[in-house]
């Protein structure tokens, strides 16, 4: 990865004093008080070059300004059933904090069926999901550690991975080439846990056909993913306590009931309930004369995400993933 000076930071800096009123005001919901932070990531995911950080954070915040993202947090999801069902389907929440005092998001790759609502509102939930992360539980933890803190870690379990992910394709191509391009290099380590044998050993010798994960990131991202044996508990305990700890990372665990508190996914997690709230609250601040109506809202995808290429490239090493499978059964 580049190493990213404090010139290159200054040339970046001199670029974005060009940019005109309304890309300013959504800057500032970006790097949240924190913009030379802001900076060093685009740059880091541009390779310290200026010119092309700055096109990527000036695509980023016109993408956020078509879309109305600054709005995104007061725009909920009803009814509550329909919410429900999505958290029930795209599995993701907050499990707790490391011991440097980083969020650490669960995700169910294996088992989110993505089944129970269009397209646009699974989109809809996991960019309110970011921008939850980087306006409340980035800037809190901040607070709370007394040390800027603007990354997270995530735990991706693999358990009930099927190729039943090929379905998928277009979603998974969208919520990866947002992040990628709309909210880089806020992750610190991406931990895979509960994987089939065979994905270890293809990630693991680097085989190109370590299928859903690796083609769907760039190189910089492959970089930060350590794949832990079976639940990983023993490795992630050396940077988190027990209790931060998701449920599929307890050996000890005596279950994950599906609304048990322990269960980060479900809406009646804390974590879930309260995002939840929020994003009710501020609807009624903007709009208090207002009835929350039911419907998704339509994100477009952010400049240079060729999800035709993304879709195709992964459904090439999810085949690929499927011969390896059948062979290695013979």
């Amino acid at each position: 990865m580049a190493v990213v000076t404090q010139e290159v930071i200054n040339q970046l800096e001199a670029l974005m004093e060009e940019v005109d009123e309304s890309l300013d005001k959504t800057f500032k919901n970006v790097h949240q008080g924190y913009p030379h932070e802001t900076f060093t990531r685009f740059l880091k995911a541009r390779e310290g070059n200026a010119q092309k950080a700055h096109k990527m954070l000036v695509d980023c915040l016109e993408w956020r300004v078509q879309n109305d993202i600054d709005n995104m947090l007061a725009k909920p999801i009803v009814p509550e059933e329909l919410y429900r069902g999505i958290r029930d389907s795209q599995l993701v929440g907050l499990s707790g904090y490391s011991n440097e005092g980083l969020p650490v998001f669960a995700v169910g790759v294996g088992l989110s069926t993505f089944d129970r609502a269009s397209v646009h509102y699974y989109v809809q939930s996991h960019i309110q999901m970011n921008e939850y992360r980087d306006r409340v539980i980035l800037p809190a933890a901040t607070k709370k550690y007394g040390k800027h803190i603007s990354k997270c870690i995530k735990i991706l379990d693999m358990t009930g991975l099927k190729l039943s992910a090929l379905n998928q394709i277009k979603l998974l191509t969208i919520i990866s080439s947002i992040d990628d391009l709309s909210y880089p290099e806020k992750t610190q380590t991406y931990y895979i846990v509960n994987a089939p044998y065979i994905f270890s050993a293809c990630w693991r010798v680097r085989l190109t056909s370590a299928i859903v994960v690796k083609p769907l990131l760039q190189e910089r991202t492959r970089g930060k993913i350590d794949v832990l044996s079976s639940c990983g508990e023993d490795d992630l305990l050396k940077i988190m306590d027990y209790s931060s700890l998701p449920h599929f990372c307890r050996k000890r665990s005596s279950g994950s009931s599906k609304y048990s508190e322990a269960n980060c996914y479900s809406l009646d997690h804390p974590f879930h309930r309260q995002l939840y709230n929020y994003v009710k609250q501020q609807f009624l601040l903007s709009q208090p004369s207002q009835p929350v109506k039911q419907g998704s809202v339509h994100v477009t995808l952010p400049e240079d995400a060729d999800k035709e290429v993304i879709a195709e490239t992964l459904e090439s090493e999810l085949k690929k993933f499927k011969d390896l499978g059948v062979a290695s059964s013979k």
